[in-house]
């Protein structure tokens, strides 16, 4: 029976495609492992490098769906990836969304509470006038 020939330029997709999928992978675990620590430099950076690592591996995609190059099974660990990006960001939105709930019980709005400054920044007075003389 003739063995079928594997295109070499698919191998290399196949190849990058799984390089830059595993680079989303790590980094999303970095991300996850740096929020859980509540390090917010590692959170930065975690998030800048997955950023990028996620650029990269649609842009992977992308070519090779082009030209119908993307492995069923990398298509799933692809959709697999990507849930978890999405759980991810939601987490980070629902953190954020109790936070600045909680900032707002604990600081309520002091900009109606605080005084006017006496000068702007122009040197012009801001506060109002409460009396003394009249002006025509």
């Amino acid at each position: 029976m003739p063995q079928p020939t594997v295109d070499p330029k698919a191998l290399q997709d196949t190849d990058q495609l799984e390089a830059s999928l595993s680079q989303v992978e790590i980094h999303l675990g970095a991300l996850g492992d740096a929020l859980k620590q509540q390090d917010a430099a590692a959170t930065e950076a975690a998030a800048s490098q997955l950023h990028r690592a996620l650029s990269t591996a649609m842009d992977s995609f992308t070519h090779a769906a082009r030209r119908g190059a993307v492995p069923p099974a990398l298509r799933r660990r692809l959709a697999v990836t990507g849930g978890q990006v999405a759980a991810q960001r939601e987490a980070v939105a629902r953190a954020t969304s109790a936070l600045d709930r909680a900032i707002d019980i604990l600081i309520p709005d002091m900009a109606a509470a605080r005084p006017l400054p006496m000068y702007s920044a122009q040197g012009l007075s801001l506060r109002a006038h409460s009396g003394g003389l009249a002006q025509a």
